[in-house]
């Protein structure tokens, strides 16, 4: 029964190697732009972490930081 999952009429080397290519491919990609995000994350609290109100007010306004902003509501 499992032999005949794994082989699969002769197409489960084809299968299962697309299987592991696609999973391997996806969890890189979401390692990577988990890695990116953290990055320009921290760049951003270093930037306008500790803002006066002004400021806070001239970053909300800028379009790439109403963006960035919008997922957060502690600025």
């Amino acid at each position: 029964m499992i032999d005949k999952i794994l082989i699969m009429n002769g197409y489960g080397l084809y299968v299962w190697s697309a299987f592991l290519f696609t999973l391997i491919s996806f969890s890189l990609l979401y390692v990577v732009t988990k890695i990116q995000h953290n990055k320009e994350k921290n760049k951003f609290i270093a930037k306008f972490g500790t803002l006066s109100s002004e400021r806070a007010a001239f970053a909300k306004s800028q379009s790439i930081n109403k963006e960035i902003l919008s997922n957060t509501s502690n600025i």
